[in-house]
């Protein structure tokens, strides 16, 4: 590869050069959202981030699988294998399957990426859909004297495995650290020891989200889902897995125990992790009860918020951050931010208008250089940013007058400028905003009037007067001509 890059990786504590194993291919593994609410801002950066690291890869060249994970099952209340399952705690109190539950928030939070412009990963597994890799890990790791069995639910021995390997390497925490740390629960006499955890748990009668095993009626532990999904999907090591700050300890700590146990070796080799999205200085995060979800800010209905922010806003914000820094939400922060974003993509506009001259005054090559520079630095965003930012001056000078720019100069600053904004950093201008929902629309209304056809066609009248009816009611116009029905907005 032309460009060299290098990531801080969590469990060496210092900055790396990228080597992937099988060169230009790369794995990549995100851990992505427990499926029982709406996404909130802490759901967006991570999921920002690793946007932000597939689509650079893929610009420079390499051809990425990118895995991102939907937890809909094993994530209990507390991380101490205690409480009721998120995703069947929210079904029992909206009276509704799991799985629904599962499909209406997991169709939300698409929704949302959309609108945030995250493109979809290569690969979306379910961990209710990967049973069988997550037995099979379970009972591997059984085998290699790791975990024990203790009336059907199944318990990876920490103590054990330290006094073999390193638990703790990743967080940087001692075993020692970590039992003094670990409350005493009540319905965890079948441990062992109050630091191990459980790989696989037997279902309570009450418990509604159960598949057999050979130690009983059942469901996985948080942890095992990634450890079991990744391995499937990229192989036993493979090279980045990613996610926030808060899941070090213990669910990273726990994935690379278990996949020490179950293969004999360690299965990542770089660990990436982003930082908090903070408000007043603590965790925004449905913990503290005191997030805003990603509607709200789209809609502004929220009471700290002053107004509805633009999803690309909103994306602009967390970039403006380097990933392993903390982000404080304000109102003022996210209006500097739009005010930022409409001036960028204002230089953008600008750009198009520009005539070459016989000699440049600007360095673009330099400039060009110092924007991979940035991003090469750990995916250095607000650098990136920055740079982007200094080319706006360029254009504005050139624009002006006062600066010139020859033909070759103004094609690398317009395919540099592009590639950066739109292909790296996932912005939208609102051009391509409405050029998006337009074809949206066009798609459904075309979608509406083949329905219509059918009715028609079936002398099924009623059906075909409604909906000719119900799109009027909206203001909208449907007439039928001899090559099909058209449509227009009233008015």
């Amino acid at each position: 590869m032309e460009q060299k890059i290098q990531l801080y990786n969590t469990l060496s504590r210092r900055k790396e050069n990228f080597e992937p194993i099988n060169p230009p291919h790369v794995g990549l593994y995100v851990c992505g959202p427990t499926v029982y609410g709406d996404a909130h801002l802490g759901h967006a950066r991570p999921a920002v981030t690793f946007d932000l690291v597939f689509r650079y890869l893929q610009h420079i060249g390499y051809k990425v699988r990118y895995v991102r994970n939907i937890t809909d099952v094993g994530h209990l209340e507390n991380d101490a294998d205690q409480g009721e399952d998120k995703v069947a705690k929210k079904a029992r109190l909206e009276q509704l399957e799991p799985m629904e539950i599962v499909q209406y928030y997991t169709l939300r939070y698409h929704k949302n990426m959309d609108q945030l412009n995250v493109l979809p990963p290569s690969i979306e597994p379910h961990a209710s859909g990967h049973m069988i890799e997550q037995i099979e890990m379970v009972k591997k790791i059984l085998d290699s004297g790791f975990a024990y069995e203790k009336n059907g639910s199944v318990y990876f021995d920490v103590v054990k495995y330290n006094s073999a390997h390193n638990y703790g390497k990743l967080s940087g925490r001692s075993i020692e650290e970590t039992m003094e740390n670990t409350r005493e629960l009540a319905g965890q006499e079948e441990k062992q020891n109050q630091v191990d955890f459980a790989i696989w748990k037997k279902a309570s009668p009450e418990h509604i989200m159960r598949w057999p095993s050979p130690w009983s009626d059942g469901f996985p532990g948080w942890h095992i889902e990634c450890s079991a999904m990744g391995c499937k999907y990229l192989g036993e090591t493979f090279d980045i897995h990613g996610g926030g700050m808060d899941l070090i300890f213990p669910h990273h700590e726990s994935e690379i125990a278990q996949s020490v146990a179950a293969n004999g070796h360690d299965h990542v080799r770089y660990w990436m992790h982003n930082n908090m999205i903070t408000i007043d200085g603590q965790k925004m995060g449905k913990s503290l009860n005191n997030f805003i979800t990603l509607n709200q800010f789209f809609s502004g209905e929220h009471p700290l918020l002053d107004q509805p922010y633009d999803p690309i806003t909103i994306r602009f914000f967390i970039l403006q951050a380097h990933y392993r820094s903390t982000l404080d939400f304000s109102n003022d922060a996210l209006k500097a931010a739009e005010k930022g974003l409409k001036r960028l993509l204002a230089a953008g506009q600008t750009l198009d208008k520009l005539k070459p001259f016989e000699k440049s005054t600007v360095q673009i090559e330099t400039w060009r250089n110092q924007c991979y520079e940035a991003m090469n630095d750990d995916f250095n965003s607000p650098i990136a940013i920055a740079q982007l930012f200094d080319a706006v001056r360029m254009i504005n000078s050139i624009n002006d007058g006062k600066d010139s720019i020859t033909a070759q100069d103004l094609a690398l600053l317009n395919k540099t400028y592009n590639d950066f904004v739109f292909d790296i950093l996932g912005l939208r201008s609102d051009e391509q905003t409405a050029s998006a929902d337009h074809e949206l629309v066009e798609g459904l209304m075309q979608t509406i009037l083949d329905i219509r056809k059918e009715a028609k066609l079936k002398k099924d009248w009623p059906t075909a007067d409604k909906i000719r009816d119900h799109l009027s009611a909206l203001n909208i116009e449907v007439k039928d001509t001899k090559e099909g029905a058209t449509w227009n907005v009233k008015g």
